[in-house]
């Protein structure tokens, strides 16, 4: 696997960690949404113009095309585990942005994931 790939793929995880956290910000803003038959379309208009849920959506479809370019380069067997790595962004940046408790057991399951990654990558 050349840096070049390994650039490409941890890009389009670390887009995808910043999708979760821009959408969890978002709906820290709009609050718990319960959509109805009757409200439907107006949920969907306030998280379409909600900015944390805009720039949320346009991280995704940007590490969709860097992570297909990745894949271009890479076995699939050995780049998907590397989403993982966003397990551990995700974690640690919403300990610190949202407050969330990251508890022992947690960081232990990170632990595991950081390990498995690392054992995929070296195969």
């Amino acid at each position: 696997m050349t840096w070049a790939a390994v650039a490409l793929l941890l890009t389009g995880v670390l887009l995808n960690a910043a999708a979760q956290l821009l959408l969890k910000a978002g709906t820290n803003v709009l609050g718990v949404i319960t959509l109805t038959r009757g409200n439907w379309l107006a949920v969907l208009w306030n998280m379409a113009t909600q900015g944390y849920f805009v720039l949320g959506a346009s991280c995704y479809v940007v590490s969709l095309f860097v992570w297909i370019i990745g894949l271009s380069r890479v076995p699939v067997s050995v780049a998907y585990p590397l989403l993982s790595v966003g397990y551990v962004v995700n974690a640690i940046a919403a300990h610190y942005l949202f407050g969330e408790a990251v508890t022992v057991q947690r960081w232990l399951g990170i632990g595991f994931i950081v390990v498995g990654v690392w054992l995929v990558a070296k195969s």
